[in-house]
């Protein structure tokens, strides 16, 4: 098919060839080679989480008690990403706002909002004035000293996030940030209160762990959030 634009063709090639790809023969093992497969997968993610957590369990916790004292006070939660890391965000929202049931008992909706969930603000916004800037324009019309930014972007090169992380601080706003390979642009990003790198080179590990980390902040936030109304007298 000559006739498809390069752009359009690019990277998925083969949905445009009228040639079949080969499969696996018959005897080839296929079913061995999926057990083994699933099993590497399983051992890698693993032996990930279990390394993002000997180096960051700390300072996730420190992050959860800075969001716990934010929505203390009546803080939101706003949540952001591209592809795979937007599931992620409205995952992440979902979590906060609606958690699931019998995982941590009396635990309590909290106001969280994931910007990429409304189609007809992330078009305009990308077709009028520029991609870059479809989460940072939100929080310019959300946002509000003590809220709480949380952008997740698996190779930290993201430049919507990484403007949205910037407007945030702007505002004032806690700014958390969940990266991936060796962090890229986040690393050095100013005004940046929290960074969780996940040491990866797979997309898909690095989404899984960072899917672990956000939750582990959900839990520990309840629990933070717990302590300081039960020290100020059950006050919401």
């Amino acid at each position: 098919m000559t006739d498809v634009p390069e752009g359009v063709r690019d990277p998925y090639t083969f949905l445009y060839t009228t040639t079949a790809p080969a499969g696996p023969a018959p005897g080839d093992g296929l079913a061995g080679e999926v057990s083994r497969s699933t099993r590497d997968k399983v051992a890698e993610i693993t032996a990930l989480r279990q390394r993002v957590a000997a180096q960051y369990a700390p300072l996730i916790a420190n992050c959860a008690a800075r969001m716990a004292e934010c929505f203390a006070v009546g803080g939101r939660l706003f949540a952001f990403g591209n592809g795979g890391s937007s599931t992620d965000a409205q995952g992440l929202a979902t979590t906060f706002l609606h958690p699931p049931a019998g995982v941590l008992p009396g635990a309590v909706p909290l106001p969280a909002l994931s910007l990429t969930s409304d189609a007809a603000v992330v078009t305009a916004l990308s077709n009028d004035i520029g991609f870059d800037v479809v989460f940072a324009r939100q929080l310019a019309a959300f946002g509000r000293r003590g809220d709480i930014a949380v952008g997740l972007s698996t190779s930290g090169g993201c430049a919507n996030v990484v403007q949205a992380l910037e407007e945030a601080d702007r505002r004032g706003m806690v700014t958390v940030a969940l990266a991936g390979h060796d962090g890229g642009r986040l690393t050095g990003l100013g005004g940046l209160n929290h960074l969780f790198v996940v040491p990866s080179a797979s997309v898909h590990r690095i989404q899984e762990a960072q899917t672990t980390v956000y939750h582990a902040l959900w839990e520990l936030t309840q629990q933070a959030l717990r302590m300081i109304r039960a020290e100020r007298g059950g006050v919401r």
